[in-house]
């Protein structure tokens, strides 16, 4: 049993043709961007769009992961939850990258195969790409200033909801190239809804994820500044301070 969806807005072009069906895109080829045990992502262009094609197969390697091969019957496949976050995004205006098809293929009642195509966000770069490089926006506070805000109010919208990304690292923030950045959140087939204090580690996690980069490139002014923007605050009180030990020391030992 297979279920699809493509944007009715490519019907009738050659993207709507390439991505009309779940077979007709693992047929597809292009560059490789990415690859594992459980998808592989490939970059295309069509009509002169350029597109992110996702593909999942398999049930990955790891077996006491992926629950003994019984996630694929247990579990709500990571493909569906990928482009389900992504329209969550959508609904939340959370910047992030524009859906162009998905759909997941089921075999005797388990997970067989899916995709989701996302289309280019143009002029973009991550920002794992910039720390990596040492990018002189880095070292411009104005722009730094607007870029965490922007990354503070994505962060507090998702978590007023009970929702975490779950891989909130700088390389899933794409920030437009120019002098008025714009910051999309994408890749996001972890993030979920929590509740009670499992919501409050996972937050910590969610914030911890964006300092382990930070902490490097940024003073410890900006990321104060972040952590106040984040909490809607002019300064820290104790139940503040008291999650910020917890967001800096989340990874010792670890790294």
């Amino acid at each position: 049993m297979s279920s699809w969806w493509f944007d009715p807005e490519l019907n009738g072009g050659v993207a709507g043709r390439a991505f009309a069906d779940l077979e007709q895109v693992f047929s597809l080829e292009g560059e490789r961007i990415t690859q594992d045990s459980l998808s592989e992502v490939l970059l295309l262009e069509r009509e002169g769009r350029r597109y992110y094609v996702k593909r999942y197969s398999g049930n990955g390697k790891n077996a006491r992961k992926r629950w003994f091969g019984l996630r694929q019957w247990l579990a709500p496949p990571r493909v569906k939850k990928e482009w389900q976050n992504l329209l969550l995004f959508h609904d939340w205006e959370i910047p992030t990258a524009q859906l162009a098809a998905y759909g997941l293929e089921r075999r005797c009642g388990g997970f067989r195969r899916g995709a989701v195509v996302t289309e280019e966000i143009p002029n973009t770069t991550d920002l794992a790409k910039l720390a990596q490089r040492c990018d002189p926006r880095l070292r411009d506070r104005r722009w730094v200033a607007e870029v965490s805000a922007q990354v503070a109010r994505i962060a507090r919208r998702m978590h007023d909801l009970n929702f975490v990304h779950n891989d909130l690292m700088w390389r899933n923030l794409l920030v437009t190239n120019g002098d008025a950045p714009v910051v999309y959140l994408i890749d996001c087939p972890s993030g979920r809804f929590w509740w009670g204090p499992f919501l409050q580690h996972r937050i910590v996690k969610d914030l911890a994820c964006l300092d382990k980069v930070g902490k490097y490139h940024l003073t410890r002014g900006q990321r104060l500044r972040f952590y106040l923007d984040y909490a809607g605050r002019d300064r820290l009180n104790a139940g503040d301070k008291r999650r910020v030990r917890r967001i800096v020391r989340f990874f010792e030992g670890r790294e």
